[in-house]
């Protein structure tokens, strides 16, 4: 069974590579604004390009920061060449060219938020970054734990889940991009292309199943490597290891549901792979901050009836 949540944005994405395919259309990147400020803006982007669909060559026309949260594909800038994967962020520096490939599986979903150049700069002073290390110097963020909560509120807005402050959202994101890269060495990875088609089926099968009880064993198994190679080769394709990446979806999805739906912790917690309520709660506050009714609570939403 998918996820909930976001496994309704993966069904969106589904249904339309059904289409593209039934059609015999070409694949495409289509966005729909869902937000706009002074300086910023935010795009819900859906493509369909696959295997079949030779990348080419674009240009970030603002400062860019996508956040992927469904599918995958291969982003290339001059800093380098990166899997993105649900959870991560997208990086790119106005005027720079880039391509995205999706060599290994078709489709993804990210929500786009582009910055003029003046207001980027701004916002990195503000954080007090160096006006010679406003730029951004890697091409991806990993789904590390400072982007959980900002993936998981741009999913809730994508799918219409709650009224989203999106100019609170746009500077939130763009504040963890500032931080986080500058403490990340530059280059991105270079893993060999076979590395990262196992990868990416490892990554599109716990996307859709996020609360299966996935083992270290059977995952290296379908991957056909053994479990120390699937460990170092996952990390170093996706920048973490299976075991954060699936906690991170779970938790993801539990966070989404707490936003949208008045349903039970202790139900949520269940359905997303958690074995207890005790475990989850930890979870939940370690990567978010806050305990998972206090997270629905400050997001105006009441708590659900029944224990």
């Amino acid at each position: 069974m998918r996820g909930f949540v976001l496994g309704k944005i993966a069904v969106e994405l589904d249904q339309a590579l059904a289409r593209r395919a039934a059609s015999g259309a070409p694949g495409r990147t289509a966005g729909t604004l869902v937000a706009k400020g002074d300086g910023w803006s935010a795009e819900d982007v859906m493509c369909t390009f696959g295997p079949a669909d030779r990348p080419f060559e674009e240009r970030h026309s603002e400062v860019s920061i996508g956040v992927v949260v469904a599918g995958s594909f291969q982003y290339r800038s001059p800093l380098g060449r990166d899997l993105m994967t649900p959870g991560s962020f997208l990086l790119g520096n106005s005027g720079q060219c880039f391509e995205c490939g999706h060599e290994h599986a078709a489709g993804d979903r990210c929500v786009a938020f582009r910055y003029t150049p003046d207001y980027f700069e701004r916002l990195a002073a503000d954080a007090g970054v160096r006006r010679g290390d406003r730029s951004f110097r890697v091409p991806r963020l990993p789904p590390v734990r400072g982007l959980s909560a900002l993936v998981a509120r741009a999913a809730t807005g994508v799918v219409g889940s709650i009224d989203l402050p999106w100019d609170e959202l746009a500077l939130q994101v763009a504040g963890a991009a500032i931080r986080l890269a500058g403490g990340l060495p530059p280059g991105g990875a270079q893993a060999p292309a076979g590395a990262v088609t196992r990868v990416t089926r490892s990554v599109r099968t716990i996307e859709r199943h996020p609360g299966a009880p996935w083992r270290l064993h059977q995952l290296a198994t379908d991957a056909g490597l053994s479990p120390y190679h699937y460990l170092r080769t996952f990390q170093q394709v996706t920048g973490v290891t299976p075991h954060q990446f699936i906690l991170r979806a779970r938790l993801r999805e539990a966070a989404t549901r707490l936003a949208r739906e008045r349903v039970r912790v202790i139900d949520i917690a269940l359905e997303s792979g958690f074995g207890d309520i005790s475990n989850f709660n930890r979870s939940f506050r370690a990567e978010f901050g806050v305990a998972p009714e206090a997270y629905r609570l400050s997001l105006g939403r009441t708590p659900a009836a029944g224990p």
